[in-house]
């Protein structure tokens, strides 16, 4: 149970209510029992030792002697049970028991017996041990008059003590018990509660992972269920939303695929058209020289645009695959640069990296990079080709000013362009798409930083050759 976590609070708190109601209603319970006891007991012993006392002084002769004296208190002894009997007169004391302690008679409860013509009583601590003492005068009757014979009982009330130890000792187990039930009760509370919020959180990350179908099982009738449906509708609505624009971008991707392969063969004939216009353009009048080359550079632009759109269009089918070859990577970078015609760069290209790749995507992936720096950056550009024995790094820098924040998060985006001003300039905006998913195509990625000016990093996996 996660400390901290919904459930673990709700079994706190369940517990905590539980415990603080069982242990104040054993409280409660054990004083008016214990009084109950105690009262019961105090009761018992004073209506015995009144009546003991009533019928045994009607034929005590007065004033007794010590013997006198120590025999009637040993005639009262029987109505304290296992207790002491003292009885004072003037200035004798005797007791039923020799040996007895008289200091469990207080000064306070013989003040009371002096001072009034009834039974009064007193609860003492005494030697460790609780004891009842009672005390009365005894009076002549009818007149009331006082005799100056007092007459004391002392109980012990240990058999009391130990009952209400074992009622004590039974409330605190009780109370264990009470604790582990609620305890018990508040996990099944808290799994009855948290349940259906499991089932939303569990179908909320499932919805989250792109599983639109996932759903949370309705259970029962209360607030939760009422969440539950709330979050299936909305989950429906989503899924519903969701799979439109999935279709709408699938139409839209299955347009442009087909728009790009049907413009191929009309822009193959003018590419045709365009080139013997090239050859011829020496002899033509200068506007008309002029307007060819124009149709010629644009219809390059249209055709690199298409090609691009096509590329774009496999990586969005899922239909682009890779044709690994055991590769000298120094080598493939050279044969890139080469084909392009690209001489004035600054090459460190240590020759031994070998690495599985497509010769192709990586041409792409270079050609794009390099010819990126050399429209828009500041000479000299770099290229730089490192290895660490895992993976192999491809660094292309330029001089330039770099780019700034906005576009290093949108650079990779298609279609994007740093400059809002060159929506006329030779590149498509796909170019650092293409070469992207290329390079995630092998496992790799493309990153961007500006170093001096802007530092283009491609990494990729090396996989040893076959």
């Amino acid at each position: 149970m996660r400390v901290g976590g919904l459930r673990a609070r709700m079994v706190v708190v369940f517990v905590l209510v539980s415990v603080i109601s069982s242990v104040t209603a054993t409280v409660l319970i054990y004083r008016q029992s214990r009084d109950f006891m105690l009262q019961r007991t105090q009761d018992a012993v004073m209506e015995s030792f009144r009546a003991r006392v009533t019928t045994l002084a009607r034929e005590f002769d007065l004033p007794p002697d010590q013997a006198a004296l120590r025999r009637f208190a040993q005639s009262v002894s029987p109505a304290v049970r296992d207790g002491v009997v003292i009885a004072r007169y003037g200035g004798l004391t005797a007791a039923s028991d020799a040996a007895a302690d008289r200091a469990r008679i207080t000064a306070a409860l013989r003040a009371a017996v002096s001072d009034r013509s009834e039974l009064s009583w007193q609860r003492v601590e005494y030697g460790g041990q609780p004891w009842f003492v009672v005390g009365a005068p005894v009076t002549f009757e009818p007149s009331g008059k006082v005799s100056g014979l007092e007459i004391y009982g002392i109980v012990p009330l240990s058999d009391e003590e130990v009952d209400t130890a074992l009622l004590l000792e039974a409330a605190r187990n009780g109370m264990i018990i009470v604790a582990v039930a609620a305890i018990l009760m508040a996990l099944l509370a808290a799994r009855a509660v948290l349940q259906p919020v499991r089932d939303l959180g569990r179908a909320a990350r499932h919805l989250a992972e792109g599983a639109l179908h996932s759903r949370a099982v309705p259970r029962g009738s209360d607030e939760l269920t009422d969440l539950t449906h709330t979050f299936n509708q909305t989950a429906a609505a989503l899924e519903r939303t969701m799979g439109e624009v999935r279709e709408q971008e699938a139409r839209a991707r299955r347009f442009v695929a087909d728009v790009s392969h049907e413009l191929r063969t009309p822009l193959a004939a003018m590419a045709m058209v365009t080139e013997v216009l090239d050859e011829d353009a020496a002899a033509l009048p200068p506007d008309s020289a002029r307007a060819a080359r124009t149709v010629s550079a644009e219809v390059t632009k249209l055709t690199r645009l298409v090609e691009d759109l096509i590329e774009i269009s496999r990586f969005d089918a899922g239909a682009a695959a890779l044709n690994l070859a055991d590769l000298d990577v120094a080598e493939a970078i050279k044969a890139t640069l080469t084909a392009r015609g690209w001489r004035d760069l600054h090459l460190e290209l240590p020759p031994g990296i070998r690495a599985r790749l497509d010769r192709r995507r990586l041409d792409v992936i270079v050609a794009n990079l390099v010819g990126n720096a050399l429209r828009h950056g500041v000479p000299p550009v770099s290229v730089r080709l490192r290895a660490d024995g895992v993976r192999l790094e491809i660094e292309v820098a330029d001089r330039g000013p770099g780019l700034d924040d906005e576009a290093i998060r949108h650079v990779f985006e298609r279609f994007y362009k740093a400059d809002a001003a060159r929506t006329r300039s030779e590149g498509s905006g796909l170019g650092l798409a293409i070469a992207q998913e290329n390079a995630r195509l092998h496992g790799g990625e493309i990153t961007v930083a500006n170093r001096g000016g802007a530092v283009f990093t491609v990494r990729l996996p090396i996989e040893e050759p076959r």
